[in-house]
């Protein structure tokens, strides 16, 4: 499978962003995503969806995921858990491929998070949309101008494709990179990998022209099989 036509494009390469949550509302996750976003020279089509504003940093506000004009590639949801089930069947209603859930508060929790979790996957998995998360710190792709994570830092473009099952570790590194010159291709932190996972981003990576070099931190792995395949 060619790099242009791998199935996870849509998550780590998206035309189209909506960032759901998004706000002004200062140390929230929203604001950090929407600042983080319009930092960047992203060349996508980029929009804010949170039914309490008209307006966040001077552009529209989106009611909902269907009262955007244009079919989204990624979706970044960082709403209360209670509210993610509800906004990702609205997602995979109006035709978004993909998915990144900020929000914690799901398995990590115990049963009722669990339970809640297992709602987020089973609506994502009737529309067909392709999850991160939940609980992750997000994604960077600094050749595409993009930073959809929950950190107060950027990446700076290079070779090296950071994939993380812990984002405090994704964090540190960043800290400790960008002022050492070092640069990375991709940056993704899995959370708790209900859907897309460890193997899943290898592969990706792997067919990747932007990373030369890839650097796992792995606390355990749910599919061996895809994992080995993705090695070898």
């Amino acid at each position: 499978m060619s790099y242009e036509h791998h199935y996870l494009t849509p998550l780590l390469e998206p035309q189209s962003i909506a960032i759901i949550g998004a706000s002004e509302t200062p140390g929230s996750i929203g604001v950090t995503l929407a600042r983080n976003m319009l930092d960047t020279n992203y060349q996508g089509k980029l929009f804010f969806v949170n039914p309490g504003h008209q307006t966040i940093f001077g552009r529209h506000s989106f009611p909902s995921p269907a009262s955007i004009p244009q079919r989204i590639d990624l979706a970044v949801i960082c709403t209360k858990p209670a509210t993610v089930p509800a906004i990702v069947e609205a997602c995979g209603r109006a035709g978004t491929r993909s998915a990144i859930v900020i929000s914690g508060g799901f398995s990590e929790t115990g049963a009722r998070g669990t339970v809640l979790e297992r709602a987020v996957l089973a609506n994502a998995r009737r529309h067909r949309v392709r999850l991160l998360g939940p609980d992750s710190l997000g994604i960077m792709r600094p050749h595409c101008g993009i930073n959809l994570a929950f950190a107060n830092c950027s990446a700076s473009p290079g070779s090296i494709g950071l994939i993380s099952q812990s984002g405090a570790l994704c964090t540190a590194l960043l800290d400790w990179a960008l002022p050492n010159k070092v640069g990375f291709s991709s940056v993704v932190s899995l959370g708790s990998s209900s859907d897309v996972d460890l193997g899943e981003i290898l592969d990706y990576f792997v067919a990747d022209p932007k990373t030369e070099n890839i650097f796992l931190y792995i606390e355990n792995i749910k599919n061996a099989r895809r994992f080995m395949s993705a090695l070898r």
